[in-house]
């Protein structure tokens, strides 16, 4: 069976144009209150409409968040807002931008991706994810029966087998196109020769693919596929291969040299009093410190042990860098591996937030001092907080290492620039 295949994509009215800028949004859990609300007034039928959707969280309520996304998506399909697709295809999407004075392009294959369970070792996450955010795309899914935003997936081609099939489909005129707000421009090409489809099916044949963005969307398509399948065997139906056993994804060769890992920094709020004396005199138990400023981030890359910058709400900022002789393997008794205690963000987490500031996953209600930042010069102003902690980027090495491992990394530790948007095109479920 293979692991992907096309499908017949739900998408915004091509008549509307080509140019859907005004419709599509990022991904959901980046938009807040005045982003949704400048997206709206662009057009009313904007995606966040249904992605983000406003009201009660009570199912009892008349204005039941989740029921208003139900009602609105399939309005939208009733008065033919959106369409179907006339046939199956695979999707190309390619996203452009400036980064650091290049023109960067990134390309990703859209499929439908037959959803296996973690242990079966096919699909790899690398992050840990919270219940709270599974809940609510779960109940969204269920509203919707469709998969409203891609999961980003990563797969090896270090042969660059599928660039020939990439390149023959941006030969074609684009199905859609969008730029948002911070200057990415999106565009969406249909690849429906049959040639083609075979030719990708074979490449990820046997391969793996490694999430790289959207664990709470995965983990949801599990849930909703195992719910769907239990709902469908109570009522003696069997159906072939159903859309709810995949789930979308937009599929990136992992040795593209433009993919981009960029780093999210950490914002952080002691339980009590800050004491920045006693911070950095505990903190240089197990690590070198010295001033620091702004300007180093950069020179962080070429430090061959564990290292981020700290840096206090007073001002005050050090380069922390773990000692020489302090063993990770003993100093964070963990049953993990040597790769994961040598990631900056697993050294921070146990050697630093934890002991120093009562700030771990596995504790909950601790989580709401800790905050992330995307900005480096950001992060030093230690918006909301006491201690900041800018990091570098996780490697794609170091990632890939973790999830063979069948280890997660703490939350947040990859950002994959740019983001997907959500609204180019749809996965329905029925």
């Amino acid at each position: 069976m293979p692991l992907v295949r096309p499908f017949q994509a739900v998408t915004y009215d091509p008549a509307l144009g080509p140019d859907i800028s005004a419709l599509v949004a990022p991904p959901y859990d980046v938009i807040d209150p005045q982003m949704r609300a400048r997206l709206l007034a662009r057009d009313p039928h904007n995606v966040v409409a249904v992605d983000l959707p406003e009201g009660s969280d009570d199912p009892e309520a008349p204005d039941y968040r989740y029921r208003l996304a139900r009602d609105r998506w399939r309005q939208w399909l009733a008065e033919g807002v959106l369409v179907r697709d006339s046939s199956p295809a695979f999707y190309l999407l390619e996203q452009t931008w400036e980064h650091e004075g290049r023109h960067i392009s990134r390309r990703a294959i859209m499929a439908a991706v037959r959803i296996h369970r973690f242990e079966e070792n096919v699909i790899i996450p690398h992050e840990r994810t919270l219940p709270k955010a599974i809940a609510d795309r779960l109940e969204l899914t269920r509203a919707c029966a469709a998969n409203l935003s891609p999961v980003f997936g990563l797969y090896s081609d270090p042969a660059g087998e599928t660039e020939t099939l990439i390149e023959a489909a941006v030969s074609e005129t684009p199905l859609f196109e969008a730029t948002s707000e911070d200057g990415v421009r999106s565009r969406l090409w249909a690849i429906r020769d049959r040639r083609a489809i075979t030719a990708f099916q074979q490449v990820l044949a046997g391969k793996q693919i490694f999430i790289a963005d959207g664990h709470h969307r995965y983990t949801v398509a599990i849930a909703y596929r195992d719910e769907r399948r239990s709902h469908d065997a109570a009522a003696g139906l069997t159906p072939h291969e159903p859309a709810y056993d995949f789930v979308l994804m937009a599929l990136v060769n992992m040795d593209d040299p433009d993919l981009i890992v960029m780093a999210t920094h950490r914002v952080a709020r002691a339980a009590g009093v800050f004491d920045a004396e006693m911070f950095f005199s505990a903190l240089g138990e197990r690590f070198d410190l010295q001033p620091a400023s702004i300007d180093d981030v950069a020179g962080l890359e070429r430090i061959p042990r564990p290292a981020f910058i700290v840096a206090t709400k007073s001002g005050d900022a050090r380069l922390a860098v773990v000692k020489a002789d302090v063993d990770l393997d003993s100093a964070i008794p963990l049953p993990v591996s040597s790769h994961w205690k040598s990631l900056d963000v697993a050294v921070l987490q146990e050697l630093v937030l934890r002991p120093l500031l009562g700030i771990h996953p596995d504790e909950p209600e601790t989580l709401d001092r800790l905050s992330f930042v995307k900005d480096a010069r950001a992060a030093f102003a230690v918006p909301g907080g006491d201690v900041a902690f800018v990091m570098r980027p996780t490697r794609m090495d170091q990632l890939k290492a973790v999830a063979l491992a069948g280890e997660t990394m703490p939350q947040k530790s990859t950002y994959f620039h740019p983001k997907l948007p959500t609204g180019l095109l749809f996965h329905a479920l029925d």
